[in-house]
């Protein structure tokens, strides 16, 4: 859908607002809304009286708020951010301000409320400003681009100063239009944001029947009439009649153990020994120009975990049950602490142990062995005794085939969901720009 362009544009001078509607004012903000008002304004309130709280995780990406906090005055009089009702606050730290945290602020406990110092509060001035407008305001990839553009400090504590906001020269728009513009961007961007829920919800649904059509696949087989019998193992249930359940440990290799290996260097190297991490586990990025690397040295001290391609990996500690089969690129690297190598014996295929990995039985193994541990991991003993389902190689070859091509559909239909998330959150940010810059005029459609 198309709007209309005002029918008179003046330059703005400003190299990123370009045209501006003729009729509109270019000021800065301090001249349209005041900043990080002064607390003193409630000193006649009683100390123990109860009001709103707001700890960064209660202000949310998507202009939502949670007010179920609540603490007395005298708790958080000294050392918070004060705001009340009608005001509009920005997360000014990374990535916080980043991931677009920020709201108007309404329905605060007797309309008083304080929160995380790492808040920029801005009211608007009377007659200058509305709360809406400013809100999509600073919503705005502009504002967003040029405020990241003046952050200071390093790393994780890079902050938008308030002299940025304070001085930031915005185009606005007589009062009447501004409450248009926060209507008509309220009613489009709720529009696409349905269509953002119905995406993701469709993602949710496609990793659901992934999960059941592959644990499927994996514990029960192909054939749906096959006569089942009981595994003897209460999370994995029943198999086929002809398959055997047999420990892990009792499927590995002759003269070979499952085995973790090195623990990570404190500085990475650019020469040495590549190892995978529990990283490379996650996102199954195995480029070896990507590997943190090790000494010669300490990589000898691990012989039984170096790789020679072909094993299974798998992640024991934080990506616990991510397993790839080691691809022959790998041939010497080693592994970092929170990896396991298992070299099998022949009676199962690396890759069918793999799909076995990602099915929600194992999951559920896993989840029960680590109750009591106060480690997010699971140990090499745990990793042994886990009972694995044994189809014939013919079974197997047929499993792993039905896997790939499941795989290979659902993440074609993954794909398409999340590029049209990309495609429609492009369309809200434009739409955005548009209507807060004067590009286009949105009173008719409003």
């Amino acid at each position: 859908m198309s709007f209309p362009r005002y029918a008179e544009y003046k330059d703005s001078g400003v190299a990123w607002l370009g045209l501006i509607p003729s009729h509109w004012q270019l000021k800065r903000l301090r001249f349209a809304a005041e900043l990080n008002p002064s607390k003193s304004e409630i000193a006649s309130l009683d100390r123990q009286t109860e009001v709103s709280f707001l700890p960064m995780d209660a202000i949310g990406d998507d202009g939502t708020v949670r007010l179920d906090e609540t603490r007395t005055l005298a708790q958080v009089e000294n050392g918070y951010t004060y705001f009340r009702d009608g005001d509009v606050v920005i997360a000014k730290i990374t990535p916080c301000f980043e991931n677009g945290k920020g709201a108007v602020i309404r329905g605060l406990l007797d309309g008083v409320g304080f929160g995380t110092t790492e808040l920029i509060v801005v009211r608007p001035r009377h007659q200058q400003t509305t709360s809406d407008y400013l809100g999509w305001l600073f919503a705005s990839p502009i504002f967003r681009k040029n405020a990241e553009g003046a952050m200071y400090g390093a790393g994780g504590q890079k902050r938008v100063p308030d002299s940025f906001v304070r001085d930031y020269l915005d185009a606005v728009p007589p009062l009447d239009e501004q409450s248009a513009i926060a209507a008509f961007l309220d009613r489009e961007t709720g529009k696409i944001d349905a269509l953002i829920a119905e995406q993701e919800k469709l993602l949710t649904l496609l990793a659901e029947k992934r999960q059941a059509t592959i644990s499927h696949a994996v514990t029960r087989g192909l054939n749906p009439n096959a006569p089942m019998k009981d595994s003897g193992v209460p999370w994995l249930g029943e198999v086929p009649k002809h398959w055997s359940a047999i420990s892990l440990k009792r499927l590995i290799a002759p003269e070979s153990s499952i085995s973790y290996g090195i623990v990570q260097p404190g500085e990475p190297l650019e020469d040495g020994v590549p190892f995978i991490q529990t990283t490379n586990m996650t996102n199954g990025d195995f480029s070896l120009e990507n590997l943190q690397k090790t000494s010669a040295e300490i990589a000898a001290q691990y012989p039984r975990s170096r790789l020679s391609g072909g094993e299974v990996l798998l992640g024991i500690r934080a990506s616990i049950g991510a397993a790839h089969v080691a691809p022959t690129l790998l041939s010497g690297c080693n592994l970092s602490r929170g990896v396991a190598r298992i070299e099998l014996d022949g009676r199962l295929m690396s890759s069918y142990l793999v799909a076995y990995f990602g099915t929600s039985a194992v999951s559920n193994y896993w989840q029960i062995s680590k109750q009591g541990s106060t480690f997010n991991e699971v140990s090499i003993e745990t990793v042994r005794e886990l009972s694995v389902p044994v189809p014939s190689m013919e079974d197997q070859l047929a499993i792993v085939a039905f896997v790939g091509s499941t795989k290979s559909l659902l993440d074609g239909l993954q794909g398409e969901a999340e590029r049209g998330i990309a495609l429609l959150k492009e369309r809200r940010s434009a739409l955005i720009a548009a209507a807060v810059t004067g590009k286009i005029d949105v009173r008719q459609a409003a």
